[in-house]
């Protein structure tokens, strides 16, 4: 069983405790790096969380700096500093993965997710989503095959004691798409169904009847964190050559808004599964 919180997570909280400790103490970061002999960029880097393995002596002369005493307070923050050096799963899959959406993934407790031309990484088959990387060009089986175990080994937090929330807003485009054929497709939204009927995962269907919306610009997911005041949400797109990340809360209530204006237009959950068990049928046809 997958651990429910991310290191990556507990980096950014370390990270943002760090410049809260600093800000309280009234430093300024190139202030602070003076006093330590280090060079300024360093406390920048590290409460931009742009480092991988937190260094526990750098944590513990940070905390001395910023006149921490606090035992129970210090033992936390090294704690998570330990627990933050651990490795993903995802490290295993470097090769693979461009961003660090897995691991925030992991550590998320709702995703929203709209689609306009897929169906979600998160609901793919297996065979559906090997067929989409066959259209990539990508034509050696064994490189397939591994982007098909990266992208199963993801869906795995939704298997876990405590799933994160997901909400799909799948464009009706992406269930028109043939992608790898009729049989593919058909155990593909019969996939769709059986995850549909989890308490924790809601599905509804864009029809194409909806016309003109304000998310046509493309898919995007929204993340959610447990502890919003260390874990900001964050925005994921990503094109063929690229991974964006938004972080600022005028970027997340904007995309927030237009979750909410696609999920209104889209059909119901009800109304979805009902079109969805329809669709299983036509596949064949």
């Amino acid at each position: 069983m997958m651990a429910t919180t991310s290191p990556t997570i507990k980096r950014r909280q370390l990270s943002a405790t760090l410049r809260q400790l600093r800000e309280e103490s009234g430093m300024t970061a190139a202030e602070a790096a003076r006093r330590l002999t280090w060079a300024p960029s360093k406390i920048t880097r590290i409460e931009r969380n742009e480092w991988k393995l937190p260094n526990l002596r750098d944590i513990r002369l940070l905390l001395d700096l910023y006149g921490v005493t606090d035992e129970h307070q210090c033992d936390s923050l090294l704690t998570l500093a330990k627990e933050s050096r651990k490795r993903g799963w995802w490290a295993d899959y470097k090769d693979v993965f461009r961003s660090n959406l897995a691991a925030f993934e992991a550590g998320a407790s709702m995703i929203r997710t709209y689609e306009v031309v897929l169906i979600p990484g998160l609901l793919q088959t297996a065979a559906y989503a090997a067929a989409v990387w066959r259209a990539g060009q990508v034509v050696d089986e064994s490189i397939i095959e591994r982007h098909v175990q990266a992208r199963l080994a993801r869906q795995a937090i939704l298997e876990r004691t405590n799933p994160p929330s997901l909400v799909a807003v799948i464009d009706e485009a992406a269930l028109l798409r043939i992608i790898g054929g009729p049989e593919v497709m058909r155990h593909q939204v019969r996939r769709l169904i059986e995850m549909a009927a989890r308490p924790n995962i809601t599905i509804q269907v864009l029809p194409n009847a909806v016309g003109a919306h304000a998310a046509l610009n493309g898919a995007f997911m929204i993340l959610d964190f447990p502890r919003p005041g260390s874990d900001p949400s964050l925005v994921y797109m990503a094109t063929s050559t690229d991974s964006l990340w938004l972080e600022t809360p005028e970027e997340h209530r904007r995309y927030t808004l237009l979750f909410s204006q696609v999920q209104a237009l889209a059909l119901s959950p009800y109304e979805s599964l009902l079109n969805l068990t329809e669709r299983v049928e036509q596949y064949g046809k």
